[in-house]
């Protein structure tokens, strides 16, 4: 029988003065208002630890019953690297030219100047991969179910953007349609589905990104306070 024992635990916890959290929550807002999505990347290598540090930030993210249901896969290896990129671009080929993609997605993504060719997964110095795990795997190999696991993987995957921009690091979610090329490429058991590939590095320094805005808090929120 598994040990499913309530053991709870003191929560650790410093409660702010306001002024203090206001201030942390506009400073935390103006740092992640900067925060683009890249695609001319830096070669310059990336120090192995900075990616262990945003993979343990993003491991920290909530889960549906706690059973984190990730795997990130962490790639520098130039040859690796390669053959994902070769995978991606023959997906992204048949999208925007073979038909894939209706008129009204490609003229939603003509904004951000996107084609089929992906460079960046050979020139950033680290792809990282994550993988949601449709369901578990138990030490007998029995299957274990996983609850939630777009939300979580979601979630761990916020996180991870969140933390590489804060190390002054830059990022993409990349989500080549299908990824089943990358199950086979990193060989990732039958439990584990291919849900975002990040490429991380710095920016070129005449890096480019398009002109876009984001919508203003008046149109994404909704208010229902106390009269």
């Amino acid at each position: 029988m598994s040990d499913a024992t309530y053991r709870p635990e003191s929560l650790v916890f410093e409660r702010l003065p306001e002024s203090e959290m206001a201030s942390r929550g506009r400073c935390f807002l103006d740092l992640m208002a900067r925060r683009r999505s890249v695609r001319e990347f830096d070669p310059k290598p990336v120090p192995r630890e900075l990616i262990e540090t945003a993979l343990a930030v993003a491991n920290t993210a909530p889960s549906g019953a706690n059973r984190q249901p990730w795997q990130f896969v962490a790639v520098s290896d130039p040859a690796v690297k390669a053959e994902i990129c070769r995978g991606a671009e023959a997906e992204e080929r048949e999208f925007y030219e073979g038909g894939r993609a209706t008129e009204e997605w490609l003229e939603a993504l003509a904004p951000l100047g996107t084609d089929w060719r992906k460079p960046f997964l050979e020139i950033a110095p680290w792809l990282v991969v994550v993988f949601k795990q449709i369901h578990a795997v138990g030490a007998d190999g029995s299957k274990l179910t996983n609850y939630y696991v777009n939300e979580s993987v979601g979630i761990a995957c916020g996180l991870f953007i969140a933390a590489i921009h804060q190390m002054g690091l830059a990022t993409l979610t990349h989500t080549p349609q299908p990824m089943r090329f990358l199950t086979r490429i990193l060989d990732r058991p039958d439990n584990e589905r291919p849900y975002i590939l990040f490429p991380v590095g710095y920016p070129q320094p005449d890096c480019e990104v398009p002109e876009i805005s984001k919508k203003d808090l008046e149109e994404v929120s909704t208010w229902f306070e106390n009269r």
